[in-house]
């Protein structure tokens, strides 16, 4: 899209993005999605009364994306040309100083056993569990290979690491099996140039599992992502909007920090970031709010806890709505269908709330969203729909 055509106006834009949303027909519940099962009645009304339908795709046809790309997609940068690492999204979500040169990871503490990995996610430990652990890592190892170690806890069994030192790569493969009861997976480098630093992550991961030998369930650590400091055009200049984000977790914190968004302080529930939301309205033009529970019930196979989910993020939907935006986009930024228990290729439903007088006047899932006149787009595309729609679009040509 060019730039040109942009118009600075203050018309709002909202986009409530609940991470992984897409689903397919479910065998164990009459076929059905849980957006299909949810009882949503104001994403709904809103969908009949002045909303049009469609799907997005994340990245390309068949392809299953990682949350980076599926969210800068959202946001309308190409993910084949833009691509950002997810440990440099998780360091900056957790506002880790990030420096040139610095080695980046997405870590996990995991369950090992006779050396295989039979829990990534350690019972999803709690969050003061990963505090303290991560306290203990970093009084032992300060350094690896005389390379420093800096490490912060997250949410949950999740956590942060920055190498820093010289000749540090991030062309590695993970160290991460990516399943369960699958055997311990260390980082391999993808070209020469790689060696110091896979040596480095390695060391880490084997001087971590010795250190945490003696713990009942989280004994080791999981590191992927890897990725460095990169450069990306700011969206304030490739759209002419302020944009605030409200996320709870880290790593889409860290997006919006790449793409130089204002991030306030992390909600602690949804009736907090209505409020953050309010409170923030009259300061900025572009609003992005992640909700990650569907995603997390999607990954853990749990029909039932994605439809209350979606039926909880329905119950704020007024209020968002009340504040009068001029386009409300309501969508995920990929798919994640229970009976797969993770990411999916599948095209992503999307519902968009315009005050242009169009409807399509249906409910809003999957099945209707095939039939609704937005028809299936790219992501990288919606960015430019939603600007026609908040008229900040100038007309092409004479």
């Amino acid at each position: 899209m060019r730039q040109d055509l942009v118009l600075n106006n203050d018309k709002k834009v909202i986009f409530l993005i609940l991470d992984g949303v897409g689903d397919i027909p479910n065998p164990d519940f009459s076929y059905v999605t849980p957006l299909q099962a949810a009882k949503k009645p104001n994403m709904d009304d809103l969908a009949t009364r002045t909303g049009i339908l469609g799907r997005i795709i994340p990245v390309d046809v068949g392809v299953t994306p990682g949350s980076g790309p599926g969210h800068l997609s959202l946001f309308g940068y190409d993910p084949f040309e833009y691509e950002i690492g997810r440990g440099v999204l998780e360091v900056l979500g957790l506002n880790m100083d990030l420096q040139d040169g610095d080695l980046a990871a997405r870590a996990n503490f995991c369950t090992i056993r006779d050396g295989v990995v039979v829990d990534r996610r350690a019972g999803r430990i709690a969050t003061e569990e990963t505090v303290r652990l991560c306290a203990k890592i970093t009084a032992a190892l300060p350094q690896v290979e005389g390379v420093e170690v800096i490490i912060r806890p997250g949410k949950s069994h999740r956590f942060a690491v920055i190498f820093r030192g010289k000749g540090l790569s991030d062309h590695l493969t993970d160290g991460d099996p990516h399943k369960d009861n699958k055997p311990v997976l260390y980082t391999t480098p993808k070209d020469s140039d790689a060696g110091f630093a896979s040596k480095v992550v390695n060391t880490f991961m084997e001087k971590v599992m010795d250190l945490l030998q003696e713990e009942k369930v989280a004994n080791g650590a999981l590191l992927r992502g890897f990725s460095t400091k990169p450069a990306i055009p700011p969206f304030a200049s490739n759209y002419g909007m302020k944009a605030l984000a409200l996320a709870t977790y880290p790593m889409y914190r860290g997006i919006a920090k790449v793409l130089g968004m204002d991030v306030k302080e992390e909600p602690k529930d949804y009736a907090e970031m209505v409020t953050m939301l309010k409170n923030n309205y009259e300061a900025y033009q572009f609003f992005f709010l992640h909700i990650k529970e569907t995603d997390l019930a999607g990954e853990d196979g749990n029909f039932v806890e994605k439809v209350k989910a979606i039926e909880s993020v329905d119950r704020i939907i007024p209020d968002i709505y009340a504040l009068n935006p001029q386009v409300l986009v309501i969508t995920g930024d990929h798919s994640t269908p229970c009976p797969l228990k993770g990411h999916s290729w599948h095209p992503v439903p999307l519902l968009l709330v315009t005050r242009t007088g169009e409807r399509d006047g249906l409910t809003f899932h999957e099945k209707n969203c095939v039939a609704g006149s937005v028809g299936t787009l790219y992501s990288k595309q919606l960015m430019s729909l939603v600007l026609a729609h908040g008229l900040k679009l100038d007309k092409y040509g004479a």
